[in-house]
């Protein structure tokens, strides 16, 4: 049996009961260690599931996804993901993988940042389609993600973005040249997203656009959802800006059309509650 076991979002103990009792019953055990990140390293994750745990990369899932399955037709074999088992499309092709090698399998649920997001007081239904925000480069600055914050403005409804993580990635050169160097970890934070976010409205402004999303945009940073040092500021996209929310992961949200009560929540978070009394709220 092929396990898929969510890990939550905060430390060891995030851990379902079922979860735990497949990891323990299992001959190998993977962390992926791509996708996210847990406040806790790999050895505080050893020590409460008793099992050693065999880190797998993107490359490893992506690439060599069958010395990954190896033998989950005869025995036990765990894959525990930060969040929930599918956050991420890679993990549905692990599936279907073992599918097709006539391996059964069993998911795990847990939290993820896609449901834990509505600790800030944001209505859960009130959200329209999520987006991840990439870090741009000299030569490289899309803005695709924009356009989807901006026909869910639109609508009213509010978008989740996923900031960018690079674990394992290398240099170009070494790319080229074929050397396994690897740059060292980088996690996008708030503040990072919307700046980028305030240059694609300043652009488009002097192309003689009006967008939807402006500097007076509510929005919501938030830092290690799920962890005893979670953090939440709710005020304006420039606010955001210059907001300190510590280490990673963060995560931000744009607001759509607000209900009261979500409003009164995200007041709870904003250090200058001013800055909400343009918001309207339209919703009832």
């Amino acid at each position: 049996m092929l396990y898929l076991v969510g890990l939550g979002l905060g430390d060891a103990k995030d851990i379902t009961v079922k979860g735990l009792e497949a990891v323990r019953r299992c001959r190998r055990v993977y962390l992926e260690a791509y996708t996210s990140v847990l406040t806790v390293g790999k050895e505080a994750l050893e020590e409460f599931y008793g099992k050693e745990l065999i880190l797998a990369d993107r490359e490893m899932v992506e690439q060599e996804a069958d010395s990954l399955l190896k033998e989950a037709d005869v025995c036990d074999v765990a894959f525990l993901v930060v969040g929930d088992p599918f956050g991420a499309t890679t993990h549905s092709d692990l599936v279907l993988r073992a599918v097709k090698l006539g391996i059964p399998y069993k998911v795990i649920h847990n939290a993820s940042i896609m449901n834990a997001v509505g600790c800030c007081g944001l209505q859960l239904y009130n959200f329209g389609e999520t987006v991840s925000i990439v870090f741009w480069t000299d030569t490289w600055k899309p803005e695709s993600f924009f356009d989807k914050i901006e026909k869910n403005r639109q609508s009213g409804t509010h978008t989740l973005c996923l900031l960018d993580i690079k674990v394992k990635e290398q240099s170009l050169e070494n790319l080229m040249k074929g050397r396994k160097i690897y740059e060292p970890p980088r996690y996008m934070t708030v503040n990072q997203a919307a700046e980028q976010l305030l240059a694609i409205i300043q652009n488009r402004r002097l192309q003689g656009e009006k967008t939807e999303t402006t500097e007076d945009t509510i929005c919501v940073g938030l830092a290690r959802v799920g962890a005893p040092d979670e953090k939440i500021a709710a005020g304006t996209l420039q606010q955001m800006s210059k907001v300190e929310l510590g280490g990673p992961l963060h995560s931000l949200i744009v607001t759509g059309t607000m209900h009261p009560l979500e409003l009164e929540m995200l007041k709870l978070f904003s250090g200058d509650s001013s800055s909400f009394e343009n918001n309207a709220c339209q919703r009832t």
